[in-house]
């Protein structure tokens, strides 16, 4: 994407390869996110303005690098506008202004939040590691949990 012009529009595929996410996932947010408007030309092809790319790389940012919901995150675009989001997106700190979407908080009216608005407390997946990978690791402590809990369900043998 060096080559274009900043302000040039760009198609999935660019945007995709520049966020590391598959093309069906800005599809997806598409219907999760209404703000998410690209152009579409003859045949359905997309078009990212510059302001959309802020806004998907803002959200992209809220979701796998600070952990929000899609819920808390769409909360975040109701209430401060993806103007707001777009700024996070060109770099800007997530600041207190997001306590809303965080664990811990209350929400605007003073009550907490529920547990879909907040966070997912998974670590993230460390960086180089494909989902083959990842999974393979969890089914092994998977394994292993099990392996502990029928251990833990046995009954105890009587001493003779």
């Amino acid at each position: 994407m060096d080559t274009k012009s900043p302000d040039a529009f760009r198609t999935i595929s660019e945007v995709a390869e520049d966020l590391d996410v598959p093309q069906h996932v800005l599809r997806f947010w598409e219907t999760r996110f209404s703000q998410i408007k690209p152009l579409k030309r003859g045949g359905g092809r997309r078009y990212y303005r510059p302001d959309d790319v802020a806004l998907l790389k803002g959200i992209r940012r809220l979701l796998y690098g600070e952990g929000y919901t899609i819920k808390g995150l769409q909360r975040i675009l109701k209430e401060q506008g993806p103007r707001h989001v777009q700024a996070i997106g060109r770099g800007a700190p997530v600041g207190p202004a997001q306590d809303a979407g965080r664990p811990d908080s209350e929400g605007l009216d003073g009550s907490a939040q529920s547990a879909h608005d907040r966070p997912s407390t998974r670590p993230a997946v460390p960086e180089g590691l494909d989902d083959i990978t990842v999974l393979t690791a969890v089914m092994a402590e998977l394994g292993e949990c099990r392996r502990i809990l029928e251990n833990a369900l046995k009954p105890a043998e009587e001493p003779a």
